[in-house]
């Protein structure tokens, strides 16, 4: 590919494409895939590092966008993660420390109706460049390793693979994202219902310890963001399944 086509391509995508023409059995195969991707151990240990990273960029960006200072994030192999921001105000600290658990989904509810609405390119595109972005707020090799391999894993699809296709591709990590949301809360319910060695870690205790809000309100709060999401997500497969029926 000279960088003429290069140039070309990287312009198109963010161009809205033909919308992509998803039939049932694409449907089924779609939630296959992202249940293969998000629910056994063997391809969770890999999938779930962007589901981490996800998480971390939520607290990230809220933080940002309270005005509080970023003074970093680091990723963890075995799925943990933490970002340090800085503020005086409890309120904003609360803010970004809510956007956790709800950002898979937020983030895999936009990429499926974008993927559906033909603006899929775009949307890995600009996950792709918000990715590039976070590198200047990573601050350990495992953090840098994962986020350069989603990078990489972006770019390519975005250049190398047709736009007609990418849509598709769009949607089926929507729905990947979506699943490992509810994956995230099931393990997140869990620690505090079985797990109290694990607490200190959990964004619901710390939430708590902010605010004297129990945990259980806090994970109640996740629960219906991502719950949103997945009625936001379900608008244009329950199309495809009234078409089909």
């Amino acid at each position: 590919m000279s960088s003429a086509e290069l140039w070309l391509r990287i312009t198109e995508v963010f161009s809205r494409s033909a919308v992509p023409k998803v039939t049932m059995i694409e449907l089924a195969v779609v939630f296959a895939a992202a249940t293969a991707l998000s629910i056994p151990r063997a391809s969770w240990k890999y999938f779930g590092l962007l589901a981490t990273a996800t998480h971390e960029l939520g607290h990230a960006f809220a933080a940002v966008m309270s005005g509080q200072r970023l003074g970093g994030i680091r990723l963890q192999l075995d799925h943990s993660g933490t970002t340090t921001s800085y503020s005086r105000r409890r309120l904003a600290t609360v803010w970004s420390g809510f956007w956790g658990y709800p950002v898979p989904a937020l983030t895999g509810a936009a990429l499926l109706t974008s993927g559906f609405a033909g603006w899929g390119p775009a949307a890995l595109s600009t996950g792709t460049l918000i990715l590039v972005a976070s590198l200047l707020f990573i601050r350990n090799f495992a953090g840098v390793a994962i986020t350069v391999a989603a990078i990489v894993s972006g770019a390519a699809l975005v250049i190398f693979v047709p736009s007609a296709f990418t849509g598709h591709v769009a949607i089926c990590l929507g729905v990947a994202l979506l699943v490992a949301a509810v994956r995230d809360l099931v393990k997140l319910t869990n620690v505090h219902l079985r797990r109290g060695d694990r607490l200190a870690s959990s964004d619901a205790y710390i939430l708590y310890r902010a605010t004297s809000v129990p945990s259980g309100i806090w994970i109640a709060l996740f629960l219906a963001v991502v719950a949103g999401c997945w009625v936001v997500a379900w608008q244009p497969i329950s199309s495809i399944l009234a078409a089909g029926a």
